[in-house]
């Protein structure tokens, strides 16, 4: 018999903690985040923008059990589900088999889940919390997705040109990115047009022109890289190299609040102060902070007030922009501060409190 992992056997243990405090009977997992997080980086995607897939994981205090498809039931065995599970299939075209098997397992018993279907319950809050709690292979997975999709940018960014459309643009990166294995749930390009003035610039034909941003959002073994870098193909006018140091100023500040114990609408305070002591009072009206990430792009944003709390080992992305600029990466926080995940030596960096952050990409 195939030996069950550590991270499995954390997860289990997480999932049946769950049971004992709440009485309940068993743990219904359906979404695409949660899918990964179970099976430690499975896959139930087949649609890229799908919130749940094409399976989902049953857990009870002695069974574990992934449900799916005549259609799945294989590829899933094969490809995605880690020793420690049973696979259930049931036909695609009657999908109440399903839920009488789940009836025959749980009896009367409450249920959980992440996305409750009628007489389910949602879960527990320290099951959330543990969700945002990286185990150490967990960070192994991270850091490589994060070098990857960082040195797919650089790529990518190195070979544009000002001819380019924005549409050209998102599709190297998401070439770039899917040979490296990465999803690409998010490209996003604005150019010398339209980057002054949309912060969340979704590709258009039109060509990019003297300068252009890229966003990723790439997903592997469930986790998800985001950042954001500039490609200049002019030097910066004064006042874009001021706005460029402004949002890396904020960014510090930012990370400067990341820590361990800390709450999430704490971190949007500083946020908050560091752009009204930068000139640009009222600035983070005008697009989303960032917060906290690993399973989702954002699995929470941060708020004005959001007791949410900064644990060791909790994935963060932070977004501070201004008009036509922007700053962005993946790190995970520890008691020995702010790691960044999503960085390639061979991008250009400026020190901002310590930090190598990016520069923009003049060419």
């Amino acid at each position: 018999m195939a030996t069950i992992s550590a991270e499995l056997m954390a997860k289990l243990a997480t999932i049946r903690t769950s049971l004992t405090t709440t009485g309940a009977t068993a743990v219904r997992l359906r979404g695409v985040d949660w899918f990964a997080w179970a099976t430690c980086g499975g896959s139930n995607v087949v649609i890229l923008s799908t919130e749940t897939g094409i399976a989902e994981v049953l857990v009870t205090a002695d069974g574990a059990w992934i449900l799916t498809d005549e259609i799945e039931a294989g590829r899933l065995a094969a490809e995605e589900i880690p020793p420690g599970f049973e696979v259930w299939a049931g036909p695609w075209n009657d999908l109440a088999q399903r839920q009488s098997y789940v009836a025959s397992v749980v009896g009367s018993g409450a249920v959980l889940s992440d996305r409750p279907g009628p007489g389910e319950q949602p879960l527990p809050a320290a099951m959330v919390a543990a969700k945002r709690r990286l185990l150490p292979e967990e960070l192994d997975r991270y850091r490589a997705l994060g070098r990857d999709a960082a040195e797919a940018m650089t790529e990518v960014l190195q070979a544009a040109r000002p001819d380019w459309t924005e549409w050209q643009l998102a599709g190297a990166g998401a070439e770039a990115l899917w040979r490296r294995g990465i999803e690409p749930t998010l490209t996003l390009v604005g150019g010398e047009q339209r980057v002054p003035i949309f912060r969340h610039a979704t590709a258009t034909r039109v060509p990019l022109g003297a300068r252009a941003m890229l966003v990723f959002c790439g997903r592997r073994h469930g986790l998800y890289a985001n950042l954001t870098r500039f490609v200049y193909f002019r030097q910066p006018t004064a006042q874009e190299r001021q706005l460029i140091d402004d949002v890396a100023n904020v960014e510090a500040a930012t990370f400067a609040a990341s820590t361990p114990g800390t709450t999430a609408g704490a971190v949007y305070d500083a946020i908050v102060q560091a752009y009204a002591e930068l000139g640009h009072p009222g600035a983070e009206a005008f697009h989303h902070q960032g917060g906290t990430t690993g399973y989702l792009s954002r699995e929470a944003f941060a708020l004005p007030g959001l007791d949410l709390t900064i644990e060791d080992a909790t994935a963060l992305a932070w977004n501070p922009s201004l008009p036509g600029a922007k700053i962005e990466d993946t790190v995970v926080t520890s008691a020995a501060g702010i790691e960044i995940l999503t960085l390639d030596p061979a991008w250009p960096t400026v020190q901002v409190a310590g930090r190598p952050r990016p520069d923009v990409l003049v060419r």
